[in-house]
């Protein structure tokens, strides 16, 4: 962590070392997807705020929702597509758009030639809380990932 009272360039806090916490199989399809952890930068601990960007052809996760955690998203730049349950809805600069805990399914998906960068946020009433993945894979509240294996989504 750096002076936590000095204000920072968001592109100067690495790049997450850990790419993804998903089991093998499902972290190859997050390839292309890179987060910058900001909140950590700053030592936040009730909220965590991510800079993201994906490439094109990357995703920002498997189609998920939270049991317990509210997320939001803004995107920066780029025209990612949201998958919402079974509809898609093309996003651009300026827009955002909340989950409440068990609302809709959502990732974001970049099928664009351009990169896509967003900025996520999301609370941690309960840190490392169930979340539901519709590929059976699961979230548990200590932190541990249990999965069916099934075929990803």
């Amino acid at each position: 962590m750096t002076d936590i009272t000095q204000p920072l360039a968001a592109l100067d806090i690495p790049v997450r070392a850990r790419a993804s916490n998903y089991p093998p199989v499902y972290a190859a399809m997050m390839a292309g997807r890179s987060k910058r952890q900001l909140g950590e930068a700053f030592g936040l601990t009730r909220f965590g705020v991510n800079l993201v960007e994906l490439v094109p052809g990357a995703r920002s996760s498997l189609l998920h929702r939270h049991t317990r955690q509210q997320e939001f998203v803004c995107v920066l730049a780029g025209t990612p597509v949201l998958r919402l349950d079974a509809a898609e809805h093309e996003l651009a600069p300026g827009v955002c758009i909340g989950f409440r805990s068990d609302g809709p399914a959502h990732c974001l998906v970049n099928r664009s030639n351009a990169p896509v960068c967003y900025l996520e946020f999301g609370d941690r009433d309960g840190f490392r809380q169930t979340c539901r993945m519709l590929a059976q894979i699961s979230v548990r509240s200590n932190g541990v990932i249990a999965s069916s294996m099934s075929t990803p989504r």
